[in-house]
């Protein structure tokens, strides 16, 4: 079971949840790239191509632990140019529940392990959860 934290009087989030509280099986995910099956960088100077295939590489990760984008709990977003932040979000408000989002940290970063890469991100979910 997840419950979503807004505290009150505190400040308005965009996009994510102060906190969530859960029960259930863990499952953490190690970062996921913009790479495709092949292992080949997919949207080389295109940051909305990369977001959707990091996104594309997590729901796949998630399926195979047993769980699902709906049941993340906390995604850190690594960006190497915060001005990718408006691509992010695009993308990101099509993979999540706007009334439940995950707690959430994003980082500005001055690299990733292949220069090719705008993003990456990782996650806690989890793996049984009754909604």
């Amino acid at each position: 079971m997840q419950h979503f934290v807004r505290p009150e009087g505190s400040s308005p989030v965009n996009g994510y949840s102060h906190a969530v509280a859960f029960t259930g099986t863990m499952v953490a995910v190690s970062g996921q790239v913009p790479v495709d099956q092949e292992g080949h960088v997919v949207g080389r100077d295109d940051t909305e191509a990369q977001v959707r295939q990091v996104y594309a590489n997590l729901t796949a990760v998630l399926q195979a632990a047993g769980s699902s984008l709906q049941h993340v709990v906390k995604l850190t977003v690594y960006l190497t140019d915060l001005a990718d932040l408006p691509a992010f979000r695009r993308v990101r408000d099509e993979h999540q529940d706007a009334t439940r989002p995950p707690a959430c940290s994003l980082v500005q970063v001055a690299g990733l392990v292949n220069p090719a890469f705008r993003v990456e991100m990782d996650a806690l979910a989890v793996t049984r959860a009754e909604d």
